[in-house]
């Protein structure tokens, strides 16, 4: 399957669960992506910028070390070394020259490590066009040099205060934005969450990772990966990873979600622990009560701290086409020591969940052949580790 349907469902999760306000927005948004998607001139720009500004294509390096301890054959595809430092840059990009092509003055976002709004801020100053970055409280206080990073790049912060104080909240108060501002602004949205036409257009935003890592691998190792892994928060990293091979049934796909505490305590896991239900105008898997009220999440990585998850990776776990799996904050910390200490690269905790996950692999997968997506770098979560005392 690879589109949603027409009213924006993969199978039977997705759709557009909102208020009567936001519908006319949504569909003005669904009409200019459907029209600029087919733009040769859109096209040609978009891949400039990528190439000349982001820096693709990104190179998919074979980790001699790492494979030595673990036995595996494992390649990592290099989103770190992407300009601003991570994959977001790369639907950023997207959404901000759409948003020029609609004619929006102003763009609205959320952020919760601080790299899509530091990605935000970047495209918007490159277009010139004004900035506006909601962000948890909580979030503010752990990732203090991307809040620095995007008031540099000419953005404004907004503090969120309500709820939890993380990701989920600073969504909920930029989507209030977009709908009381909705004639001059657009919502770029960072994940591939929300309300069709979202989880399309930024999962075709990200696919330039799986349709790169496809090509790469073919070039080096002559035949196709046994497992593509990558780290789940709401999914975009890792559906830009999968989709490209979705066809490829013998290429298995692992997504790996944040434990946090442990899967008994606070934790982040929505496709291994939640619950199907509707989030922030779509149905998917969701961490709930049993009265539908949306629990309170943790996890060390502030990019993975979100109760929801993608609609289409629900699809691909109800179809059994990718599996997920959580890892706790503490093995997190194992994960981002073991890419340091092997291969002289620092990671972002993010995908430091994928990488620890790797380990527990490898007792049956001897020889086999791996790409783990890592999604970014670790500059902005030293403090983060440094706390933890590793």
């Amino acid at each position: 399957m690879l589109l949603p349907d027409s009213r924006g469902y993969f199978g039977q999760f997705g759709g557009k669960f909102i208020p009567e306000t936001l519908s006319l927005c949504l569909k003005e948004l669904q009409d200019s992506y459907a029209s600029i998607k087919k733009s040769k001139k859109f096209n040609q720009e978009l891949d400039l910028l990528l190439r000349d500004y982001a820096g693709r294509p990104t190179p998919l390096y074979k980790a001699s070390s790492l494979s030595k301890e673990l036995g595996m054959n494992i390649y990592i595809k290099r989103e770190d070394l992407l300009h601003t430092g991570a994959h977001k840059i790369n639907n950023a990009l997207g959404q901000a020259l759409l948003a020029r092509f609609m004619g929006k003055k102003r763009i609205v976002a959320e952020t919760g490590a601080g790299q899509h709004g530091v990605a935000t801020a970047t495209v918007s100053t490159l277009l010139g066009i004004n900035c506006y970055i909601y962000m948890g409280i909580e979030d503010m206080q752990r990732q203090k040099a991307n809040v620095f990073r995007m008031k540099i790049l000419g953005a404004k912060v907004i503090p969120v205060d309500s709820g939890s104080k993380t990701l989920k909240d600073a969504c909920s108060q930029a989507f209030r934005d977009w709908v009381a501002n909705v004639k001059d602004t657009y919502y770029l949205l960072g994940s591939a969450v929300g309300p069709c036409p979202y989880p399309q257009l930024v999962r075709d935003f990200q696919s330039v990772i799986g349709k790169e890592a496809k090509r790469q691998i073919i070039g080096q190792h002559k035949k196709m990966p046994d497992y593509l892994v990558a780290c789940v928060g709401g999914g975009s990293n890792a559906i830009g990873f999968f989709h490209p091979f979705f066809k490829e049934k013998k290429v298995r796909f692992i997504g790996v979600e944040a434990a946090g505490f442990g899967l008994s305590g606070s934790s982040a896991a929505s496709l291994v622990k939640g619950t199907i239900g509707v989030f922030q105008g779509a149905k998917s898997y969701v961490l709930q009560n049993q009265s539908g009220q949306i629990k309170d999440t943790h996890s060390i990585a502030p990019g993975l701290d979100y109760p929801g998850v993608g609609p289409e990776h629900s699809f691909y776990k109800s179809i059994k086409r990718a599996e997920y799996k959580a890892v706790s904050d503490k093995q997190a910390l194992e994960g981002f020591n073991l890419l340091s200490k092997t291969e002289g690269i620092i990671p972002a905790l993010e995908p430091a969940h994928a990488i620890y996950y790797l380990k527990k692999m490898a007792k049956g997968n001897k020889g086999k052949t791996v790409i783990l997506c890592l999604s970014g770098r670790g500059d902005k979560d030293l403090d983060i580790v440094r706390e933890c005392k590793l």
